[in-house]
């Protein structure tokens, strides 16, 4: 049921816990995942498997044989909203049509310790979701999952590309993968060991770059194979702690680093000059950052004011250079050291963010915060947590989410 929320202040502060993800006895497909290929408005046919190496990058993939053909028609050319309900293939990924109010079951249910990274691509109705390793695809807006591939290396992050394309990428460590149209998996090796961020060019899927713990920016003009220093790392402290790199998915110059007791920095130029952001506080740790896709002037931070000791979300509206605090947390609001902040997809005034947690059964709170008048909302579900809040490009009113379990 949603709430509306005062935005008291209180004392009480909320710890954060961090499990790595680990295996379980949930059966998982053959690493080899064959698919079946499907021709246009076809059955499909039957699966073959090939595999391409290339300098600097390995390359798997999967292809089928084609379909048997149909009565005409092809693939959908725009996205819709999923019909089904029921979820079948994973219980790792969910959608709302009421911010959480409601959430679509699974016809399964997970298991032991795992994280879900979530991206829309631009080819209509198919997503991408990784969890514990395994890298499903969707083609019927989030209905039905099949795994598509295997992916080494942690917790993996989705980030979407033009052209059908995405990248995913290991937060705060070295491993990063190419997902190409066909399903097809590259395994790339960045020059950064400890990505924070990875952000695509708007004009481009195999132009990209990845922002690293120290603050550096390496940037990739054929989708990952090699690279080159982008301009210059941001300014850190001897002790700091890089967080976060959130790059603008309108302009990829456009960059902001968060790290520990420095708060925040702000690029316009990809990296050649960094400016320093005001307002988060004193020896702030900037933990969260995220650029609105609405407008490239409003930017979103979470940080922890030292001292004090609250965690508080910020809000810019001059691409990042000065932020001002518009939640606190409070009995109400729970805020975490890296608070999952997600942007409204289409509204530069709305902002969801999650609190979540296995302990004692809790579950999770989803809030969202409407910048109109000030509101905090929020609704309250079952799951563990949630660790991706993705917008259907059809409606961006329901949201898939990338779900957490965590059975210690």
């Amino acid at each position: 049921m949603r709430q509306k929320l005062g935005l008291t202040l209180a004392t009480l502060l909320v710890a954060s816990g961090f499990f790595p993800s680990c295996s379980d006895d949930e059966q998982t497909c053959d690493p080899s995942c064959e698919t079946s290929g499907t021709g246009a408005s076809g059955t499909g046919g039957a699966p073959t498997t090939s595999a391409t190496t290339t300098s600097g990058s390995t390359t798997t993939g999967t292809t089928g044989t084609g379909g048997s053909g149909g009565a005409g028609g092809g693939p959908p050319e725009e996205w819709i909203t999923p019909t089904c309900a029921t979820i079948t293939g994973t219980a790792a990924v969910t959608f709302t049509a009421d911010e959480g109010e409601n959430l679509t079951p699974a016809d399964t249910q997970l298991s032991g310790i795992g994280y879900t990274g979530l991206a829309a691509l631009d080819t209509p109705n198919t997503l991408l979701a990784e969890h514990k390793g395994a890298l499903l695809r969707s083609v019927d807006a989030g209905c039905t999952w099949t795994q598509i591939a295997t992916l080494q290396g942690g917790i993996f992050r989705i980030t979407a590309a033009p052209g059908g394309r995405a990248y995913a990428w290991v937060d705060n460590g070295g491993a990063l993968y190419r997902v190409d149209p066909d399903g097809s998996t590259t395994l790339l090796t960045p020059s950064a060991t400890n990505i924070v961020g990875l952000g695509v060019d708007p004009a481009d899927g195999m132009h990209l770059r990845v922002g690293d713990a120290t603050g550096a920016v390496s940037d990739s003009d054929d989708g990952g194979v090699t690279w080159t220093k982008q301009g210059f790392p941001a300014p850190t402290g001897k002790l700091s702690i890089g967080y976060r790199m959130a790059f603008d998915p309108n302009d990829l110059d456009h960059i902001l680093f968060g790290q520990s007791t420095m708060g925040a920095h702000v690029t316009t130029d990809g990296a050649a000059t960094w400016t320093a952001s005001t307002g988060l506080g004193a020896n702030a740790n900037t933990f969260s950052l995220a650029v609105s896709p609405a407008d490239s002037q409003i930017v979103w931070a979470e940080s922890l004011e030292l001292g004090p000791d609250l965690r508080h979300i910020y809000r810019s509206e001059d691409g990042g250079e000065t932020f001002s605090s518009v939640v606190t947390e409070s009995a109400e609001v729970d805020l975490i050291n890296g608070t999952l902040i997600v942007p409204h997809a289409t509204d530069k005034d709305v902002l969801y963010f999650v609190f979540g947690t296995y302990f004692q059964g809790y579950g999770t709170d989803l809030f969202r915060y409407d910048h109109g008048d000030a509101a905090v909302t929020k609704t309250h579900n079952d799951n563990h947590d949630i660790s991706e809040i993705v917008a259907s490009p059809a409606d961006a009113g329901l949201l898939y989410l990338g779900l957490v379990v965590e059975q210690i």
